[in-house]
C-alpha cells in the first residue's frame, strides 16, 4: 500500500471515530503510506467524496468507524478492484468480528491494511421492488428485530443504546407471528408465520449475535434463519443462545442455504448492516467474490 483514501464517521463508537482516525492515519505515514482523509456531512456527500476518490485512484478506502460507514463504503466498492480496509471504531464492529479484525487498537488495524493481504469475499445483495440495488456484508433482518428499529427510528427519547432497549419492551407487548412469503432459489413460494427471518452472508448482526451460525462468507450462499413463534417467554430465553449460536437448536428455529431468496411479508421492512435497506418484498442474493477486503 502506499496511497489509502481514509473515510470517518465521525459519530461511530459515541464520538471516538475522529480519535482513533487520528491514530490509524498516524500509523500510516510511520509506515510511509500517503493519506488522503474525507468526512462527509452526511451520507450522500460522503458518498460523493467516495465516488471521487476512487476516480483518482486509490490502493485501498479505508474507513474509521462501524457497521453503518462499512455499509456506505460497500456501495461504492462491491463488484470493483479496489479493497475495504477497516479501522473499527463503532459500537456493533460485526464486520471487524468477522474478519478478525483488531478492534481498540486503531494503530494495529492500520498496519492489517498497511500489509496489504486481502480476501476475497461473498456480499449480500437486496433488489427492491423499483429494482434498486443496496449491497450488505453482514446480515439481512426482517420481522421482529426490524420493527424494533422502526420504532427506535420514530423515538427522540432516550438516547443511546436504552432507546433500542425500550423499543424492544415495547415491540415484546405486541409480539405477534407475520405472515411471510418465501421463495428460495427461483422454488416454489413458500407461506409461513414467522417471528424473524434473518439471511446471513456473515455469522452476526447486533454487536455479536451469531443469527447465522454456520454462514460462510465464501460459499456463495446465504445462510437464513427463522424463528417461528409467538410466545414472549419462548423469545426471551431465545435471545441468550443467540450469542452462543445455539438457538438454531431449538424446535421454535429452523434454517436454510440458498443462493437466492424473494421475501415478502405486508408493512415490514428489511435492515441489513444495522441500517434501513428497503421495504418488503425484496429479492436478497448471495454475490461471490464481490467485495476485496484487507485482513490480517
Amino acid at each position: 500500500m502506499s496511497r489509502v483514501t481514509v473515510l470517518t464517521n465521525p459519530l461511530s463508537g459515541h464520538g471516538n471515530a475522529p480519535h482513533a482516525a487520528e491514530r490509524a492515519v498516524a500509523q500510516f505515514q510511520r509506515r510511509g503510506v500517503d493519506v488522503c482523509e474525507i468526512v462527509g456531512t452526511d451520507a450522500a456527500h460522503a458518498r460523493r467524496l467516495v465516488d471521487e476518490a476512487l476516480d483518482r485512484g486509490t490502493d485501498a478506502l479505508v474507513v474509521v468507524g462501524g457497521d453503518g460507514v462499512i455499509s456506505l463504503a460497500l456501495q461504492a466498492l462491491a463488484g470493483g478492484d479496489v479493497p475495504l480496509g477497516v479501522v473499527p471504531a463503532g459500537t456493533g464492529n460485526d464486520h471487524a468480528r468477522e474478519y478478525r479484525l483488531p478492534t481498540g487498537d486503531p494503530e494495529a488495524a492500520a498496519d492489517v491494511v498497511a500489509d496489504g493481504r486481502t480476501e476475497t469475499v461473498d456480499l449480500g445483495r437486496i433488489v427492491d421492488g423499483s429494482g434498486a440495488v443496496k449491497w450488505f456484508g453482514t446480515v439481512m433482518a426482517a420481522g421482529f428485530d426490524s420493527l424494533v428499529s422502526d420504532r427506535t427510528n420514530r423515538m427522540r427519547w432516550p438516547h443511546g443504546r436504552m432507546r433500542y432497549n425500550v423499543a424492544m419492551v415495547a415491540e415484546m407487548s405486541r409480539l405477534r407471528l407475520l405472515p411471510f412469503r418465501l421463495s428460495f432459489d427461483d422454488g416454489p413460494e413458500v407461506r409461513t408465520e414467522l417471528t424473524l427471518a434473518a439471511f446471513g452472508n456473515t455469522r452476526s448482526y447486533g454487536g455479536g449475535m451469531l443469527i447465522c451460525p454456520g454462514a460462510d462468507h465464501t460459499d456463495g450462499l446465504l445462510d437464513i434463519t427463522m424463528v417461528h413463534s409467538a410466545s414472549r417467554t419462548r423469545l426471551i430465553r431465545l435471545f441468550p443462545t443467540v450469542f452462543k449460536g445455539t438457538h438454531v437448536n431449538l424446535d421454535e428455529v429452523t434454517t436454510k442455504r440458498a443462493a437466492t431468496v424473494h421475501v415478502d411479508c405486508p408493512g415490514i421492512n428489511a435492515y441489513a448492516d444495522g441500517d434501513f435497506a428497503a421495504a418488503l418484498p425484496v429479492t436478497v442474493s448471495a454475490v461471490p467474490s464481490a467485495l476485496k477486503i484487507l485482513v490480517p
